[in-house]
């Protein structure tokens, strides 16, 4: 595990990084701090990753922002020689604030999802998924909401709550 990381906006002393991640296009990836990512993930940032403060990524997950899966098996042996692919998918990944992603997870390019979010292990996310989403499944769909289970807890540990409502309410 290396503690800390030097990103473009200078030395977060709270994000902790797996030594077995890799990091692919680092330029376009932007890590805010109190960052979790384990081990063995595979985090592609061609097209732009943002990973907001905070979040926990587990380990054996692939975050990729291209993929060209497709286009390969249309063109076959011409893919190296043509512009403009068709099938190439590419966009931007954002996980917002606080939240989770459990093992064995793949995000594909163009997914957003939203601040305090718990994503189950296995879970194959594209799209948008709102704040507070429980997603689960392949495709992921949301299940449930953190914020409804949260408040469960915050019934038995009310000290809590003030820490959490300072960032939810932002």
């Amino acid at each position: 595990m290396v503690y800390g990381y030097h990103s473009a906006d200078g030395f977060l002393q709270d994000t902790r990084i797996g030594s077995t991640t890799s990091l692919v296009n680092k330029s376009n990836l932007l890590i805010e701090d109190n960052v979790f990512i384990g081990q063995y993930n595979f985090i592609e940032a061609s097209n732009g990753i943002i990973i907001r403060e905070g979040c926990q990524i587990t380990n054996y997950i692939s975050i990729i922002s291209h993929s060209s899966h497709n286009s390969i098996r249309y063109y076959g042996k011409r893919y190296r020689q043509e512009k403009n692919l068709k099938g190439y998918v590419k966009g931007q990944v954002e996980i917002g604030k606080y939240s989770f992603i459990g093992p064995h997870s793949t995000i594909l390019p163009g997914t957003k999802i939203g601040k305090g979010c718990i994503v189950s292990a296995y879970s194959l996310l594209k799209g948008d998924y709102p704040d507070f989403s429980i997603v689960s499944g392949n495709p992921a769909v949301v299940v449930g909401n953190t914020k409804t289970k949260d408040e469960d807890f915050f019934k038995s540990n009310p000290e809590l709550k003030k820490f959490y409502e300072e960032w939810v309410n932002e």
